[in-house]
């Protein structure tokens, strides 16, 4: 449980210090998505140091996943969504309502009964059945972005997100499946290709959903897709269990921290840059 939480705050504080790159960074032409903010971004410091905070933090994912039930760790990645509105509100000086921190406490009340309530990660293999199926729904995640580019912004957001979080469910179950890393065994285990394919796709799609929808929408549709149902695959597939008769507190857990992670969903996408009085007069003339 350290470790899935120290993977929130590692991805949480990296939106933030990208954020900040992005910020700094020259600005671009201003007409609309701009291919060369990421060299741009990566000029700066913070912006390396995000990235070096994301491969941390999937490190540490992976050694959760290893040790705890799928449903504790996904609950604490989404309660990355807590930690960046925590270091916004310092490092880049976001507001936040009362509902806001009342949602980061949500956040952090929801996980301490999780990690009360969480036993050991089951102890069943998985079938191949199951691997298989794990890599279809990798694909269909491809198919499902290219489908919802020809929908309406806010339903493309939200399918968008959707398909990102199922996708990035996939890569938390497919850890679980791969059983041994030993050649060339593990090149003939479809969980493998389903944990790249998956990944993959769940990157392209929430890449898209950011630019071209509504990024609450997007990042609440994310949650709910990486959370929801790689817990149940991981209790009703995995054998994940929580301790002996504090069921109750699990499911109340995951609950709570779900829906608070989903009250901050707006911390999905950085803050746009502050515009200059000059830039400012421009527009309006």
């Amino acid at each position: 449980m350290i470790c899935a939480l120290g993977s929130a705050v590692c991805y949480g504080t990296a939106s933030v210090l990208q954020a900040m790159a992005a910020r700094a960074a020259e600005p671009g032409t201003g007409s609309g998505v701009d291919p060369g903010l990421l060299l741009r971004s990566l000029r700066q410091w913070r912006y390396i140091a995000g990235l070096g905070l994301d491969g941390l933090g999937f490190v540490l994912q992976i050694v959760a996943l290893l040790s705890i039930p799928i449903y504790a760790v996904g609950a604490a990645l989404a309660a990355s969504l807590a930690v960046t509105a925590v270091v916004a509100s310092r490092l880049l000086h976001v507001r936040l309502s009362g509902i806001e921190w009342a949602a980061v406490a949500a956040v952090c009340a929801g996980l301490a009964m999780l990690g009360l309530a969480s036993g050991e990660e089951g102890d069943r293999a998985g079938t191949d059945a199951l691997r298989w199926s794990m890599l279809g729904v990798a694909i269909a995640v491809l198919l499902v972005g290219a489908a919802a580019g020809r929908l309406p912004d806010k339903s493309r957001a939200l399918v968008l997100g959707l398909g990102a979080g199922f996708g990035f469910g996939v890569v938390e179950v497919s850890v679980r499946l791969i059983d041994s890393l030993a050649l060339p065994g593990v090149l003939a285990n479809p969980a493998l290709y389903a944990l790249l394919v998956g990944g993959g796709a769940a990157f392209l799609l929430l890449t898209s959903a950011l630019q071209r929808g509504s990024v609450t929408t997007a990042t609440a549709g994310m949650v709910l897709g990486e959370t929801i149902g790689p817990a149940l695959v991981g209790v009703v597939w995995l054998g994940d269990r929580t301790r002996e008769g504090l069921a109750w507190l699990g499911i109340t857990g995951f609950a709570v921290a779900v829906v608070g992670a989903l009250a901050l969903a707006r911390f999905g996408e950085p803050p746009a840059p502050e515009r200059t009085e000059e830039e400012t007069a421009a527009r309006e003339a």
